[in-house]
């Protein structure tokens, strides 16, 4: 923690060192996405980080135990600015256009952090360990709000179903082993969500 600037008022934070901390923060973070993305991810470090970042190890520990946490926070800041957009940002991502739609676009995002975060995520929700985290539980209840808004037929049983296309290591798999282009990964699903969501026909 940088060290604490002029005293503050009485009854309030100190401003400056809570300015220090963001920023310190944002450092780490920015460091952090390089390391990660340009060299192999399990082989950075602590002091690497820290080195890159221009911050003390004591900082760095301070905050962050270890480099899965800062991996983990780092795919939290995306993670949650994905879901303010589908709950609160413009259409189709956000409310407002057709169940399709939304879905074409949840899939493009979804892409998207695949395609920057990717080696990230295989670490991070390797196997069974995607079904626990709280991404995923907030992906399923906006994938099930959408087979609902749909009329789609049991849309609880579909929910996983839907989500799958989406698990990093198929999509690690689609780039490296099939050569497929993120936009080619993106109109497969932009296809697939077409006719999961296809209106319902009247009975």
């Amino acid at each position: 923690m940088a060290r604490p600037g002029p005293l503050a008022e009485p009854g309030r934070a100190p401003r400056a060192e809570r300015a220090d901390a963001a920023r310190n923060r944002a450092r780490v973070l920015a460091a952090a996405e390089a390391l990660f993305r340009t060299g192999d991810p399990g082989s950075v470090t602590m002091e690497d980080v820290a080195r890159a970042a221009g911050v003390g190890r004591a900082t760095l520990y301070r905050r962050y135990p270890d480099v899965r946490s800062i991996a983990t926070a780092l795919l939290d800041r995306h993670e949650s600015a994905l879901q303010e957009e589908l709950l609160r940002g413009a259409p189709p991502l956000g409310p407002g256009a057709p169940p399709a739609e939304r879905l074409t676009a949840f899939y493009g995002a979804m892409v998207d952090l695949l395609e920057r975060f990717g080696h990230l995520l295989r670490s991070a929700e390797s196997g069974s360990a995607r079904f626990t985290t709280g991404a995923y539980g907030f992906w399923s209840a906006h994938v099930r709000a959408l087979l609902a808004e749909a009329g789609t037929p049991h849309p609880e049983q579909l929910v996983d179903a839907v989500l799958a296309p989406l698990a990093p290591e198929l999509y690690h798999r689609q780039r490296h082993d099939r050569g497929l282009t993120p936009e080619a990964v993106a109109d497969g699903l932009a296809w697939l969500a077409a006719r999961i969501l296809a209106p319902s026909r009247s009975e």
